[in-house]
């Protein structure tokens, strides 16, 4: 077993690990290696080297987090980096036990996500002013957001080389700057190429951004703010009373897929989801649905 000289050595090494061999995005990987400085402060008041804790000490670690009124979905996100980090010093040969194997995570409740109705996208759409730059962009990208299920992260680093047009998709980097081919439609392609042409075209582009297809009035990239602004007020003009945000979009893509009967492995792909478990959770949306439907329809629950 190698002996750790330096604790702060073994944090960069493991930082280096979420980066380099899990591909694991720059802000992911930085909570990580904060989760881990929470553990370590711990078990230095407690006098306890980092490769000699045992469940216990783990166990009283979570406890402390909770008594400081840590949520439950922050704790289990906590705990994820903690095993992610022992699973490294294993590895590396920093301990030859792995005491996080019996850790258990809080349970938590499944939230399902608010999701618009085609109806109310639509109504939405209708709202945009298509006389101004600004609406024929934003018209650009809602379409392609809810058409692509696209994050918003996604959105506003979508490239112009990066579109087919002639082939009908478009290539994604996703979290973990992986890429994912994803279709998309001719209404969404024709409402960029009017864009393009029309808006575009006409800006003086930002350096750096020469490549990005939606830009700000001063040719720079979109936030991630300004795209929920935009939604934020479409949904206020078309009367939706909905607690709604871009990832709305993504998950009422989801669900119209799920509803319309396409494959969970099909979506999964679509969304670029590691893990199906994350994409089952439309499931669950269609199901409330159809319970909710079946309660107000149904002859023997009529009132």
């Amino acid at each position: 077993m190698r002996e750790i000289a330096d604790i702060g050595l073994v944090k960069q090494g493991y930082l280096g690990y979420l980066r380099v061999e899990r591909g694991l995005a720059e802000n992911t990987a930085a909570a990580y290696a904060s989760d881990v400085d929470k553990l370590i402060g711990y078990l230095d008041e407690q006098r306890i080297a980092v490769e000699k804790a045992t469940t216990d000490d783990l166990d009283h670690f979570v406890a402390a987090l909770h008594d400081l009124g840590i949520g439950p979905r922050s704790v289990a996100r906590i705990i994820s980096g903690i095993k992610s980090f022992y699973k490294y010093m294993r590895l590396e040969g920093f301990t030859d036990h792995n005491p996080t194997q019996l850790l258990d995570s809080p349970q938590l409740g499944r939230h399902l996500p608010e999701v618009l109705t085609l109806d109310e996208i639509d109504r939405m759409e209708a709202c945009i002013d298509m006389s101004t730059p600004e609406g024929i962009r934003n018209r650009a990208i809602i379409e392609t957001m809810y058409g692509c299920g696209l994050r918003v992260s996604e959105l506003v680093g979508l490239q112009m080389s990066l579109v087919y047009a002639d082939e009908e998709f478009i290539v994604v980097r996703g979290k973990g700057d992986k890429q994912r081919l994803v279709p998309i439609s001719q209404v969404a392609l024709q409402l960029i190429e009017h864009y393009v042409r029309q808006v575009r075209q006409t800006l003086v582009v930002r350096r750096g951004c020469e490549d990005i297809l939606f830009l700000n009035r001063r040719g720079g990239q979109l936030s991630r703010q300004m795209v929920f602004i935009v939604i934020k007020g479409l949904c206020e003009m078309a009367g939706i009373n909905k607690r709604v945000s871009p990832h709305t979009l993504r998950h009422s893509f989801a669900t119209h897929l799920l509803e319309g009967g396409a494959n969970l492995r099909a979506i999964q792909q679509m969304l670029g989801h590691e893990s199906i478990t994350t994409t089952e959770v439309y499931v669950h949306i269609d199901r409330s649905r159809l319970r909710r439907e079946i309660l107000q329809h149904h002859p023997r629950n009529a009132r």
